[in-house]
């Protein structure tokens, strides 16, 4: 199995986690955000180091190649996975939009080597005339077929690649180079896309590789995908095959995955688990859009059955027998997660990634109620809010008036996010 951060959250802040070799390359800062400013340049070389043709870390990568890590052995993850490496691509293109320019050859040699691999016949089938290879979870770092037994077809690296190259062409529509964005990207998007709206509701495997079914974390992006390359296609004049399926995509991420209680993560599989997963956590990261409302279809980290979902996540490793390491941590302060509490990789410990991960979570939805300039609680969230806050009732939240709650429940979910102890690094790649 492949459990990498790029397969986790595509965004640098995590990333950092895994970045630094040991401590001695860590910076040293007196707060978290002089951390992250330090550690940003850092991080973002890790992942460079790891994209052929010229990454350090990866020698005999084609270009454009992203590799999930250079270990060889004991894992063997010397590989290219279309989740990774689109993951990967999607915060590479986000720090182009910041104004990183000099990553734009990097993302132009992603495009075309992609535009091969869509073409590579594989295990998972032919490009012609179905596009059943698209499903292909991986290949070889050379841009080959990989051709030993694997958890295939894995639904969700289409739709995290077309993402991906739809903010870049967004970019390149807003900057004067619409032709090219129709003409260059377009067609691998529109690969994509096409797999996405004829496969949406067919089984594969999950994230994490070991689940064949149908996956919150696939479905959510799969209707991200095919809403924002509705839209790109109508800027570039093309058709999107595929995209009106997104309201049907849509009613099925609403509908299948909620019990009353939280997002089961896989369905429509026979997994002998409870459902609760860091998969539904990390799916609304994945679809976080800061200007998006709660209540939208793609069940962003503000929307109140996220939140539950959230708290019921984060109780279960709350277990002490279990996770000893989080034993005495009250309701309102973080603890240690893992992805899954029947979780057995490397001995089911709790995974730092993912920790950092739930964190993000609630920084996402944090800035979106400040964006939206208001927090309503309802019957759904009040749970986890009483938690953090206690004196939190059902209601909406303003930041106006003298004495205002909205800052200080603000300030409750982000101290929230401070475990009460540091935890070293669980043996995990």
């Amino acid at each position: 199995m492949a459990i990498l951060s790029t397969k986790l959250i595509a965004q640098l802040s995590v990333l950092a986690a895994c970045s630094v070799a040991n401590a001695n390359n860590a910076p040293q800062a007196n707060g978290l955000d002089a951390f992250i400013e330090k550690q940003r340049s850092i991080s973002l070389q890790g992942v460079l180091n790891n994209i052929g043709p010229h990454g350090s870390r990866v020698p005999g990568a084609g270009a454009g190649s992203i590799i999930a890590s250079p270990s060889t052995e004991n894992p063997d993850y010397f590989y290219t996975w279309t989740r990774d490496a689109s993951l990967t691509l999607k915060m590479i293109v986000d720090e182009f939009l910041l104004g990183k320019k000099q990553l734009q050859p990097y993302i132009e040699d992603f495009i075309r080597s992609q535009a091969i691999l869509q073409t590579v016949s594989n295990p998972s089938g032919t490009f012609l005339p179905y596009g059943l290879g698209l499903g292909e979870p991986k290949y070889n770092a050379d841009l080959t077929r990989y051709n030993g037994a694997w958890g295939r077809p894995q639904r969700d690296g289409p739709a995290l690649r077309a993402i991906a190259l739809i903010t870049y062409s967004n970019w390149l529509v807003s900057h004067g180079q619409k032709q090219k964005a129709k003409t260059v990207v377009w067609p691998v998007i529109s690969n994509d896309l096409s797999y996405v709206g004829q496969y949406w509701n067919s089984t594969g495997f999950d994230l994490w590789e070991e689940v064949r079914g149908s996956s919150f974390f696939t479905t959510q992006n799969s209707f991200r995908a095919l809403v924002e390359g509705n839209a790109l296609a109508k800027k570039l004049k093309v058709q999107c095959i595929g995209c009106d399926q997104a309201p049907q995509v849509a009613c099925f991420l609403q509908e299948s995955y909620w019990n009353g209680e939280y997002f089961v993560a896989n369905i429509n599989g026979n997994t002998g688990r409870t459902g609760i997963d860091a998969n539904t956590v990390l799916g609304s990261i994945s679809a976080f859009d800061l200007n998006a409302k709660c209540d939208d279809a793609s069940i962003q980290p503000c929307n109140s059955r996220a939140l539950l979902n959230f708290k019921a996540f984060v109780d279960s490793f709350r277990n002490a027998t279990l996770y000893p390491i989080n034993k005495g941590i009250p309701q309102s302060k973080g603890i240690a997660l893992g992805r899954y509490t029947e979780d057995i990789y490397f001995k089911g410990n709790p995974w730092y990634l993912i920790t950092a991960g739930a964190a993000e979570f609630l920084y996402d939805a944090v800035a979106q109620w400040k964006v939206q300039g208001s927090l309503t609680i309802d019957k759904v969230s009040l749970a986890l809010f009483q938690d953090i806050y206690p004196k939190a009732q059902a209601k909406t939240y303003k930041p106006t008036g003298k004495h205002s709650e909205f800052p200080k429940i603000l300030k409750a979910v982000t101290d929230s996010t401070k475990p009460l102890h540091s935890t070293q690094p669980q043996p995990r790649i």
